[in-house]
């Protein structure tokens, strides 16, 4: 039975009247590969931001390593192996990429063990395909490179959990596809759990193994994908009649 590097036990988060995550369980294992999607205003960033320390529940658990991480700082979370990506690359437009992923290792607070294969900056550089980019300042790489770039930051701490939010978002169909294939080899290479939050829902849908569906704040599914796509709620709420499952998963 694969080790559970986290659960999420009736999270739930308010924001004055207005319950953006409302009591979701989900657990995510060793190795998964795992895509989150609804519509916009279901919660998907907030639920996110939750189990990453950036936003502390209402109420509810985050259980990582036997400890209830809620309400705890996110330094806290990278210290138990959890890192994340933002929908807006937050990296240090004027220091080099390569200190950038620097400063990830330093955020976490304390040396983790290095991840097989990701055992230096340089390596977590090359293995994002970003070395020859490495003493140039992050303001002169592309978006794409950006977004790599914070990646290479979430992937300095050492996690075990690696949580992205739209990290395709502005991309080309084709940077898409690059961006799914490289977050495959990140899982397969190195032995990472990853969680992923998409809006290109047909290239997420090919690449995880495990899909939460979220809705009004609601977990509505947690399944694979054709399972998921087949879900007549699932439909009703999100992928639209238009999106029969042939297409989807294509």
């Amino acid at each position: 039975m694969a080790e559970r590097l986290l659960y999420a036990q009736a999270v739930t988060v308010r924001f004055g009247g207005l319950t953006a995550v409302d009591a979701v369980d989900a657990s995510f294992d060793a190795g998964e590969l795992v895509g989150i999607i609804g519509p916009n205003g279901a919660g998907k960033t907030t639920f996110f931001n939750a189990i990453s320390g950036v936003v502390a529940p209402t109420s509810g658990r985050l259980i990582a390593q036997g400890r209830d991480l809620a309400g705890q700082a996110p330094h806290r979370f990278a210290a138990h192996g959890i890192a994340r990506s933002f929908q807006t690359p937050r990296v240090f437009a004027q220091m080099s990429v390569r200190d950038n992923v620097r400063f990830g290792a330093q955020f976490a607070g304390r040396h983790r063990e290095a991840s097989a294969g990701l055992a230096s900056d340089d390596e977590i550089l090359a293995t994002l395909g970003l070395a020859e980019l490495a003493d140039r300042a992050a303001a002169e790489i592309t978006p794409s490179q950006q977004r790599l770039l914070e990646i290479g930051m979430a992937l300095a701490t050492r996690p075990r959990l690696l949580l992205l939010d739209e990290v395709a978002a502005g991309l080309t169909e084709a940077e898409v596809e690059q961006m799914a294939q490289r977050i495959r080899m990140l899982r397969d290479r190195h032995g990472l759990a990853v969680v992923w939050i998409e809006h290109a829902v047909t290239t997420l849908l090919r690449h995880v193994e495990r899909v939460i569906v979220l809705h009004q704040g609601r977990k509505i599914a947690d399944a694979a994908p054709d399972a998921v796509v087949r879900d007549a709620q699932v439909i009703e709420a999100y992928l639209g009649d238009e999106m029969a499952d042939e297409e989807v998963l294509s």
